[in-house]
């Protein structure tokens, strides 16, 4: 049996207002469905319009017109307190910029979205160690952000990601800071988290050889999906 769609864009669009008469159309009409447990890649590159739509998914931001349904949900009609538990509760984020709060250790970074989804203190701290282990950062959870390299933030920003699991995972260019061999790590770290815990994972890069790793790949160029192909991976 097919799985239904876990998200669901039609003639989605966004425009940006930069002073009249002038209207940036960065979106102009994305019609994009992602199946449960799927791992997709969505490639352009920098202003096709890939980084808006992610934040669009991500209930980071509102379209200017077109459907969203996520899980049944009409995002475009939820409130923004619905919308704000929704990106607590089924929607890990991982940046290229990491995000993570400077003057806080890895294991505080981790407890954020717990304490904010009002998890017990014990509870928090255990999960957060189970996830740092689970990212090969056991032994650096009391360093602060500046003690660790691009590598070990990002690994501590998967594991802050999947604080409250999320059946989603958005990743924005999350490699694009990295250097190659630390940026397989992180792939990795992508790659067990999908095929052992069934995770649904998008993926935001520029890079056509990151996007093959997946099991379908959407091509975004000046704000239109021009192309969609089966990726590397087995669906």
């Amino acid at each position: 049996m097919d799985k239904k769609p876990t998200m669901s864009l039609k003639g989605i669009t966004k425009n940006f207002f930069i002073g009249s008469p002038n209207e940036l159309h960065v979106l102009k009409g994305i019609d994009l469905d992602v199946n449960e447990g799927e791992f997709v890649a969505i490639v352009g590159q920098s202003g096709s319009g890939k980084s808006t739509l992610m934040n669009i998914i991500g209930a980071l931001d509102r379209p200017t017109a077109g459907e969203y349904t996520l899980d049944d949900v009409d995002m475009i009609k939820a409130k923004d307190g619905e919308l704000s538990k929704i990106r607590n509760q089924k929607i890990g984020f991982v940046f290229q910029t990491y995000n993570l709060i400077a003057k806080t250790n890895a294991i505080k970074n981790v407890e954020m979205p717990m304490l904010y989804g009002g998890m017990s203190a014990r509870k928090r701290n255990d999960r957060a160690k189970e996830l740092l282990e689970l990212v090969g950062m056991g032994e650096r959870m009391k360093h602060l952000p500046e003690e660790l390299s691009g590598g070990q933030k990002q690994r501590v920003a998967i594991a802050r990601a999947m604080a409250m699991d999320p059946s989603i995972i958005l990743a924005d260019e999350p490699t694009g800071a990295l250097d190659s061999e630390t940026g397989r790590l992180v792939m990795d770290l992508f790659h067990k988290l999908h095929e052992e815990q069934g995770k649904t994972i998008i993926l935001i890069t520029h890079s056509p050889e990151l996007a093959e790793e997946t099991q379908r790949v959407i091509t975004i160029k000046d704000g239109l999906i021009t192309g969609e192909r089966e990726g590397g991976a087995q669906l």
